[in-house]
């Protein structure tokens, strides 16, 4: 697939794939960005889960996110990770990544099962039964939508970038 994404201006805050993971692992929030009705921009808050490289969000079948990504499935996803205004610094201590990927709503049965299950054990860990029953009940008019990632950045804003630096260089003493 061949894709042009531009490089981060701010380079030196950016985050490694590795921390991009984390931050999506950790997040239970997002903002899904589609290509709505008549090429108007669509961003729409969701829940989501990130499983196995991939996002995974539940909905309904039908309705305008649906729509937007059956007519384009090349999406984009943000997730914050932390955000905490800081007036005397007249900044903001953040932490955020960005997601470009292509969209597919699930078809395979089974499949859905999983990943809704996966989604209610991320935000309702009651037992199994309970869940099992809870996902019985709205099957039918639920639908999975699946982000393959095609290319994905994270920053960290200069105030977090300079605490983390800060407590690096602060080590332990060795104690023999």
């Amino acid at each position: 697939m061949t894709a042009m994404f531009r490089t981060m201006r701010r380079s030196a805050q950016a985050l490694t794939e590795k921390e991009c993971e984390e931050v999506l692992r950790r997040g239970q929030e997002g903002v899904l960005a589609l290509t709505g009705d008549e090429g108007w921009p669509y961003a729409v808050p969701v829940n989501y889960l990130y499983d196995e490289g991939k996002i995974y969000i539940h909905g309904a079948r039908e309705g305008h996110r649906a729509d937007a990504v059956r007519k384009e499935p090349r999406v984009s996803f943000c997730v914050m990770d932390e955000r905490t205004v800081v007036p005397a610094a007249y900044s903001t201590a953040y932490r955020s990544v960005i997601v470009f990927g292509r969209a597919r709503y699930l078809e395979d049965p089974a499949e859905i099962r999983e990943r809704l299950d996966r989604l209610a054990v991320k935000f309702v860990p009651d037992g199994p039964e309970k869940r099992q029953a809870y996902i019985d009940h709205y099957i039918a008019e639920t639908a999975v939508l699946e982000i393959e990632i095609c290319h994905m950045t994270g920053k960290e804003g200069r105030l977090l970038r300079e605490k983390k630096e800060k407590l690096a260089g602060q080590r332990p003493p060795v104690i023999q």
